[in-house]
């Protein structure tokens, strides 16, 4: 089955902590401090795997999570960041952030990668906190935690050519005589209900061509299948727009599925089209390609006749089509979209409520990492987290809320409680 569509749970790796250690060696009977830092969590990073076409492998494998650093050791030993953990998907896959909607990545080439989810800084150890006052300190910190998002991964097909039509146009049988794809075909419209890919031969040279399912009038709206493949299309370098030979009105269809393009969007419009009317070797399709020539020359449309069930003029098609595909310069294939850069949020920022009596609440992304980060085993630990307190102002900004002794306040996960000299009581 073909998945276009994932939501996935990304984790990256908590960064290992760092440690209070202190040199014990022979006749070095004050070794100073020796407690080494903890490793970079792993991060979580997409990358492109030619050899996937859908999001199939992420349908039942949804939370994904790296490992953590490890933690530091003693003789100033650092400890490993955790390894990276590789995602493959396939290429046209554009991640989206679950929560915003904002596009994370768009991946459609060999080799392009993204981290999704960046891993934790590992944690200090008590070395890296050595000054000249303070030569032997007991202070090490916790490592920071790993990113995590859900995201969101919709794949648009990267083909050569997209092969478009009303329902039972004959798509995929000429996808199947062209190529070695095998999809499911009958005599009966919306056989296909989903995208399928086939690579077919010319001249030792491969051309990716996309069967997309059926389209109808009121396709941009959501009607009938469309609106699920019609995104497929704007991934295609030229359309392959194949008609119903024993339709009542094939220049009428095709006229229809041309307007439901442009009301999707607007650029495909634009896209080369080779108009091809199938089913020649009915003789009512014989007699309608007069009508259908004259019509599609008036249009300044490139056009063609076919049977895919006979092969009539089919290895013609295929040279025309891969003769459309090479004069389009490799810069007007599928764009990729403008990303606007935004100024990042002031980390030191915070924000104070007061939700209830004694209860007070600080936010902010640079204190909360601090939080999260403090090992409160060690005392000075303790005083360091008092010390930003002050430089980012919180202790000013809470004293001159109100706050008073006894008060709890809360940071992220952490609760503390308010004393008059430090602050904060033991």
């Amino acid at each position: 089955m073909f998945f276009d569509r994932a939501r996935i749970y990304v984790k990256a790796g908590d960064g290992g902590n760092g440690v209070v250690a202190f040199r014990r060696e022979k006749y070095v009977p004050r070794g100073g401090p020796a407690g080494g830092n903890g490793g970079r969590g792993g991060n979580v990073v997409f990358y492109v795997d030619l050899g996937l076409n859908t999001l199939h492998h992420l349908q039942h494998n949804v939370h994904h999570r790296a490992e953590r650093g490890a933690h530091g050791g003693g003789a100033m030993r650092t400890g490993a960041n955790g390894p990276d953990l590789r995602v493959p998907v396939p290429p046209g896959t554009v991640v989206r952030d679950a929560a915003t909607g904002e596009v994370v990545a768009d991946l459609t080439h060999e080799g392009q990668e993204v981290t999704v989810a960046a891993g934790g800084r590992g944690g200090r150890g008590n070395a890296a906190f050595k000054t000249s006052r303070n030569s032997a300190p007991r202070i090490a910190e916790n490592g920071e935690t790993g990113e995590e998002h859900w995201l969101e991964l919709e794949l648009k097909l990267v083909a050569d050519v997209g092969i478009i039509g009303v329902p039972n146009a004959g798509k995929s049988t000429l996808l199947s005589v062209v190529s070695a794809a095998r999809p499911k075909i009958a005599e009966y419209p919306f056989t296909t209900v989903e995208p399928t890919l086939g690579v077919a031969t010319i001249d030792h040279r491969q051309l990716v061509l996309v069967d997309i399912p059926g389209l109808l009038e009121g396709a941009h709206e959501g009607v009938g299948l469309g609106l699920e493949f019609l995104r497929h299309i704007e991934r295609c370098r030229v359309l392959i727009h194949l008609l119903n030979g024993a339709s009542p009105d094939p220049v009428g269809d095709l006229e229809a599925i041309n307007q439901e393009l442009a009301l999707f969007n607007p650029g495909l419009a634009d896209k080369p089209q080779l108009v091809v009317l199938n089913k020649m070797d009915l003789p009512e399709a014989r007699a309608v390609w007069p009508t259908v020539s004259d019509a599609l020359e008036a249009l300044n449309l490139p056009a063609l006749s076919i049977s895919a069930a006979t092969g009539e003029n089919v290895q013609q098609l295929l040279y025309r089509v891969q003769a459309m595909v090479d004069e389009i310069p490799a810069e007007e294939g599928p764009l990729e979209e403008l990303v606007e850069i935004s100024p990042g949020p002031d980390r030191k920022a915070f924000t104070i409520h007061h939700p209830e009596p004694e209860r007070w609440i600080v936010e902010g992304m640079e204190i909360e990492r601090a939080a999260r980060m403090t090992n409160w085993d060690y005392y000075e630990a303790a005083l360091r987290f008092q010390r930003i307190l002050n430089a980012l102002g919180i202790t000013t900004a809470l004293r001159e809320a109100g706050i008073e002794e006894g008060d709890t306040v809360q940071i992220g996960d952490l609760e503390l409680v308010w004393g008059y000299e430090n602050a904060f009581g033991e």
